[in-house]
């Protein structure tokens, strides 16, 4: 039978448009990488646990050796990263071009690293930063992308991911046509967009539904997710409705961008995620709601209202727990991992995005620390220094399950206590004196979790780089401090 060419025409871009939609989101969907742990899996643990589960794109925060060693060979599309406190010498360009011949041209052959991409600092404008890596970053980036250029890298992007406080709209026109990159920074904005634009390479940005619900308890919930028709007042815009956060922000962004001439530069969602535990909002359930309206937009190719139908690069936060990351922004910090950080899976998801949510493939030949926990000494004879050994076990472990609206909150004083002893004994890799604490604890082969709280088994050095780093403890942290006051008012309170 004939068919004309427009019908041919027409044939093909509906061929193609299959063909689009039969992309699997998880070749897309990248992963963000921390290592801030005291007892971080090994790399090629991790490794295997990223192939087991079919992600291809990983987000690192530095460079480490270990790490794209592990990494060689796989074909996982990688971006490294040079952390804020390097910027400074980065602006000397024999510095950067040192960097990249040693982090990125060195892993440049048949059977190494796919890099992709350089980050330049992690959010270096953000606001409570006050301007400490304003001046270094451009020069920076400028810097590390000649010096990939010089070295016949130029498919190599570098970009800045940044924190979505650069951009806002108007207070007295809260919408996202009105968005606009903040004051302060928009001569810099400016150039490095163009600058971009010049070689490229994309904009990166970090947006964080969960926080917009955090830091406000006006904020309406159903507004943080993805949920069509939840939403009773949504956010209307020139004709245009929004009935969530995440596009609203994202268009906010594509309208700064506009306004600075480069209203078409390619975004990539750096980081995006939902934290299961350390806030009332923090918890497994929101966390698999989010991320099962974000991964089906994400494979259907959604797009936002000023980006329609558009495949989006996405990585998100993150793949594991880090029980050393600073908890002055809240708590839930620690809790951004869809995964434990012994690499165990939370809670079912589908990375595709068809919604058939299943337990992911957990970390393989993991290799724990002995059945032993430390536990408050039920025959203790003097509690009068129970709140101060409380105090340390929580400065140098991770206590943040025990916040308010968390998952070990609802336990008594002695549940609390042992909580952080355990945390303290765990983290110190079982040390017999680290179960003793002026003999309130002492060591039991009973697992006192409980049905919502979960007292941790630390992996064993054989299954992580701990030895290595020797990062044996989490180090004093003021948020981390203040929060273990917090708790020992309330069991003082409590054992009077």
């Amino acid at each position: 039978m004939a068919v004309s060419i427009a019908a041919r025409g027409a044939w093909l871009c509906v061929l193609l448009a299959v063909a689009a939609a039969a992309v699997p989101a998880a070749e897309a969907l990248g992963m963000n990488w921390g290592t801030q742990a005291t007892h971080p899996l090994a790399p090629k643990i991790v490794v295997q646990m990223l192939k087991d589960n079919g992600i291809k794109k990983v987000k690192l925060f530095d460079a480490d050796q270990g790490t794209l060693n592990a990494l060689a060979g796989t074909d996982i599309e990688v971006m490294v990263a040079i952390p804020n406190v390097l910027l400074d010498v980065m602006t000397d360009y024999d510095t950067a071009r040192d960097w990249v011949r040693h982090n990125v041209s060195r892993y440049h052959f048949d059977g190494g690293v796919k890099i992709k991409y350089v980050a330049v600092g992690n959010e270096p404008f953000l606001a409570s930063y006050n301007g400490t890596f304003d001046k270094v970053t451009f020069p920076a980036l400028q810097n590390i992308q000649n010096a990939l250029n010089d070295a016949g890298l130029s498919d190599v992007k570098a970009t800045v991911p940044l924190n979505a406080d650069v951009y806002n709209s108007p207070t007295d026109n809260p919408v996202p046509s009105a968005g606009r990159f903040r004051k302060d920074i928009t001569d810099l904005m400016t150039q490095m967009v163009q600058f971009l634009a010049n070689n490229s390479a994309p904009f990166t940005v970090n947006i964080y539904p969960y926080l917009s619900l955090y830091l406000s308890d006006d904020f309406p919930v159903d507004f943080a997710f993805f949920d069509e028709g939840a939403i009773a007042a949504p956010v209307l815009d020139n004709g245009v409705t929004y009935t969530n956060v995440f596009d609203a922000n994202f268009d906010t962004l594509v309208s700064s961008l506009k306004a600075v001439g480069h209203g078409d530069l390619p975004i990539v969602i750096g980081e995006v995620g939902w934290p299961t535990d350390g806030d009332k909002h923090a918890t497994a359930v929101y966390a698999q709601r989010f991320y099962n309206g974000l991964l089906a937009r994400l494979a259907a190719h959604k797009g936002t209202p000023l980006r329609p139908n558009q495949y989006m690069e996405v990585y998100l936060f993150g793949l594991l727990d880090e029980d050393v990351k600073s908890v002055a922004p809240g708590a839930f910090e620690r809790h951004w991992g869809i995964l434990r950080f012994d690499g165990q899976p939370k809670f079912p998801i589908d990375l595709t995005g068809q919604g058939q949510n299943t337990m992911l493939v957990p970390a393989k030949d993991v290799e724990y620390l002995p059945r032993t926990w430390c536990v408050y000494n039920s025959n203790a004879k003097d509690t009068s220094k129970l709140a101060e050994n409380v105090n340390f076990a929580c400065t140098f472990a991770d206590c943040t399950a025990l916040g308010y609206g968390s998952t070990c909150a609802g336990m008594d004083a002695i549940g609390n206590a042992s909580y952080a002893f355990n945390a303290y004994f765990q983290v110190q890799n079982q040390r017999d004196e680290a179960c003793d604490f002026q003999a309130l604890a002492v060591p039991t082969q009973t697992d006192p979790s409980t049905a919502t709280c979960n007292f941790t088994i630390q992996i064993a050095a054989a299954s992580s780089t701990s030895a290595g780093h020797r990062r044996t403890s989490p180090g004093p942290l003021g948020a981390a401090a203040l929060l273990a006051l917090a708790l020992l008012v309330q069991l003082l309170f409590m054992l009077q």
